[in-house]
């Protein structure tokens, strides 16, 4: 009869495919906020040097987090993080910028993957065999390990553009739609690294423009 820690223990779905044949996790970070660069991760791990206490990024601490990220760094066979910009976002929009940045995270690995796992329903062109997983963070390790760098990533990131706009509380809300956020956005507008093509950023620009007169327009 199993413990009931080794109950607890999350299954991954097994997988048919060759054991020489390398396997990269990718997920992202950032979809949501309104502020910032989306950031991807792609992680091969080594199974020779299993890393203990991995899971979907958003279940751990942010301790947790930290201490995972530098053991990840440490012994995956390859990890790369990569990020599309706030310009690239507004260009392409959100869905088609975090493929962007998974794309680039795949090819920034220094060893070529032959499957690559995404967490979520859609997976990003690629020039190799590549599988959405739904939840895939909290089923695959590999994917859970490319989740807390992402995570971690872009948390550091937020820390930056706090200290570049201390008036908008990034370190704390890291960009989200919270109402300090928003109260911020309708008190300030929008600075440099909002995402113009989201709509709260869109009517927080609206705010306090000056109405013109027809006649003063000519």
């Amino acid at each position: 009869m199993p413990s009931p820690r080794s109950s607890q223990r999350p299954s991954y779905p097994k997988l048919v495919w060759d054991r020489q044949q390398l396997m990269a996790g990718v997920d992202e970070a950032g979809r949501g906020p309104l502020a910032g660069p989306v950031v991807a991760a792609a992680v091969i791990l080594d199974p020779n040097r299993p890393i203990h206490g991995l899971a979907d990024s958003k279940a751990l601490t942010a301790l947790r987090r930290e201490r995972l990220f530098d053991q990840i760094r440490a012994q995956a066979l390859a990890c790369c993080i990569a990020q599309a910009s706030v310009a690239e976002i507004d260009a392409l929009n959100i869905l088609n910028a975090t493929l962007l940045a998974m794309q680039r995270a795949v090819a920034g690995l220094r060893l070529p993957p032959k499957l690559v796992l995404v967490d979520g329903n859609r997976t990003p062109v690629l020039p190799m065999a590549s599988r959405a997983i739904v939840k895939g963070d909290a089923r695959v390790a590999a994917i859970s390990a490319a989740s807390i760098l992402a995570k971690v990533q872009r948390d550091r990131l937020c820390l930056d553009l706090d200290a570049a706009h201390p008036a908008y509380g990034f370190a704390r809300h890291k960009g989200y739609p919270t109402a300090e956020h928003l109260a911020a956005l309708r008190q300030h507008g929008a600075c440099a690294v909002h995402r113009r093509s989201f709509g709260p950023v869109r009517q927080a620009m609206m705010i306090g423009l000056p109405d013109v007169a027809p006649d003063a327009q000519a």
